[in-house]
């Protein structure tokens, strides 16, 4: 990576956590893409060059730990069962949200609430999901054009997951979002 690229990358990190951390505390249709540059030392002009829109922000996150989500996956051992090996791979959310679990939390209410953001969501989702799926139909040794188990254990596993994301993140108190994810797994899974 030239040291031009390294720049723009800095930018673009500086700029999406500046906005991520607005969107968390001030709430999503509140914040402005003004504000948003203004808290990176940005111009708006800047912001453009970055991002369409302030959704992408919050998407682009979303997008790096899906990818990330993928390489989980195949990083799994062979033997593990495909549950197991999707649980751990999810795991790629849950450790990144427990690094700063306070706007991750407020965040990912931002996200279930906001009908542009849980929808851009669900459609990023869509992806992985297309992915997983193909990832565990190798590990199982499957055609997933024929097999449907890989597609219906991806799904159940995103539903698992989804139900405990969004029970953490609108429900007031600490509950661990790591423990609900392995209720949702355990009660989907036996």
């Amino acid at each position: 990576m030239s040291l031009a690229e390294r720049k723009r990358q800095l930018v673009r990190d500086e700029l999406a956590e500046a906005a991520l951390k607005l969107v968390a505390f001030q709430g999503f249709d509140e914040t402005t893409i003004d504000q948003m540059a203004a808290a990176a030392g940005v111009s708006r002009r800047t912001f453009f060059r970055y991002f369409q829109s302030k959704e992408d922000v919050i998407i682009e996150f979303l997008s790096d730990l899906g990818r990330k989500l993928s390489a989980a996956l195949r990083s799994r051992p062979e033997p593990e069962r495909p549950d197991q090996a999707l649980r751990q791979a999810l795991r790629v959310f849950t450790d990144k949200f427990s690094e700063h679990p306070q706007k991750s939390r407020r965040l990912a209410r931002v996200t279930v609430e906001t009908p542009a953001l849980l929808a851009r969501y669900l459609e990023r989702q869509v992806a992985w999901k297309q992915t997983m799926t193909q990832e565990l139909a190798r590990r199982m040794a499957s055609d997933p054009a024929t097999d449907l188990r890989p597609s219906v254990l991806v799904a159940v596993a995103f539903a698992a997951f989804d139900t405990a994301l969004i029970r953490w993140a609108t429900t007031p108190g600490d509950e661990d979002l790591d423990a609900l994810v392995e209720e949702c797994f355990t009660l989907a899974f036996t």
